[in-house]
């Protein structure tokens, strides 16, 4: 695929140049509490604004029902990128409508305008190729070049990041090279040994890549709410923790295949227990047990990994050469289910290897417990592109970008 850099070498100055981004950050009451994916598409941005570009940035933002939803609108976003550029950005009130032709229309070169919400029109997300298509025609009226940044839309089959850049002369931005660059690590000429930690609410939304790499990693670290699925599957009592009962067949298979193949797999040892979820706006101190994990008490929900799992983990990813990580290992949130999730963030941070955060809620843990992003290898902006490349799939918006 052709990058930024080729398109800038090109020449951009006064060409309208439309920036699939994803600035699609976590709001609270309408303030953002985690910028970083704006800030990851900034020296794409910066790089096209100093050529003398007219840079139209888009996104998707939460999902809107196909219509106009105050709620999602990018209008903050829209504002945090002006203030780390230093200069406000335009901002259209509508996708491909008279606001948004307007902001374009009155771009000199160097500015930059966001129009509102990709998925505030439905042939953004549609299945249906006309209406995707037909709203990709109406996108790149506003454009004359297009640039994909979006690594966390990617596995979207959606119109700006699919079917857009087939309508214009199109180039990869610097994020998505850096993204795809770092996936590669992770699948071709790996470093051994090579530990995957992962965690999260639920089993089904990791086992296509559990099935993956099985086949690819030394060491596979289970956490978070599908650990105890695993613990299930071994025969162990697991109270009212989250348990995904139709994935016990296909955890059971996963168990005796790492036995078969090699690939060793770790489960917790112990677990932090209480008996009622914790409430993550008050959190108000839990004080919950840890017990064995081959020993939960009924009427009881594991939360986190425990102490002794927290330093066997540790452990396991101590001499690691690439180390993988998604999903927290539990509620870190509250401050009292946070210690296992911290644990294996400063294992990464204490490795010598190349270390990798996988996106999503592993991202935003990295931020919200206070780590250093420059301590990690990568912090990918998308956790579920980001899974889907490591399942060996085809994500439409990189085979968009492919000549």
């Amino acid at each position: 695929m052709k990058t930024i850099d080729e398109l800038l070498s090109e020449g951009v100055d006064g060409k309208r140049v439309f920036v699939r981004a994803d600035l699609n950050v976590p709001l609270a009451d309408g303030v953002i509490t985690d910028d970083g994916r704006i800030r990851a598409v900034l020296p794409t941005v910066k790089a096209l604004a100093e050529a003398g570009a007219k840079v139209v940035v888009a996104s998707h933002l939460g999902r809107p029902k196909g219509a106009p939803d105050p709620a999602f609108s990018l209008l903050p976003a829209a504002e945090r990128l002006g203030e780390l550029l230093g200069a406000p950005a335009a901002f259209a009130q509508d996708t491909v409508g008279p606001a948004a032709h307007a902001a374009v229309d009155g771009l000199q070169p160097g500015q930059v305008a966001v129009i509102e919400n990709l998925r505030f029109n439905p042939g953004e997300t549609s299945k249906d190729d006309t209406e995707r298509g037909e709203f990709a025609d109406r996108l790149a009226a506003l454009a004359d070049v297009y640039v994909g940044d979006g690594f966390g839309a990617v596995h979207r089959k959606h119109a700006s990041v699919y079917d857009l850049p087939a309508r214009l002369p199109h180039y990869a931005g610097y994020l998505i090279a850096t993204e795809v660059g770092v996936l590669k690590k992770l699948t071709e000429d790996v470093r051994r040994p090579y530990v995957v930690a992962l965690g999260g609410a639920k089993v089904s939304d990791k086992l296509a890549v559990i099935d993956e790499l099985l086949g690819k990693a030394d060491r596979l670290l289970i956490g978070g709410g599908m650990a105890y699925t695993f613990l299930k599957a071994q025969g162990h009592e697991i109270g009212t923790s989250l348990l995904q009962e139709d994935q016990l067949p296909a955890v059971k298979e996963y168990i005796e295949r790492a036995e078969k193949t090699g690939v060793e797999l770790v489960l917790p040892v112990d677990t932090l227990v209480s008996p009622a979820f914790p409430d993550l706006k008050a959190k108000a101190p839990v004080h919950p047990a840890a017990v064995a994990a081959d020993a939960m008490p009924a009427g009881q929900q594991g939360l986190d990994i425990g102490p002794e799992s927290r330093k066997l983990y540790a452990a396991k990813l101590a001499d690691a050469a690439t180390v993988f990580w998604n999903g927290p290992m539990g509620v870190f949130e509250h401050p009292d289910f946070a210690e296992g999730t911290k644990a294996v963030a400063q294992a990464l941070v204490d490795s010598d290897g190349f270390t990798v955060v996988g996106g999503g809620d592993s991202a935003a843990a990295v931020r919200t417990l206070g780590f250093d992003e420059t301590a990690f290898g990568h912090i990918s902006t998308g956790g579920g592109a980001s899974l889907e490349y490591l399942e060996g799939k085809t994500l439409p918006g990189l085979a968009a970008l492919e000549d």
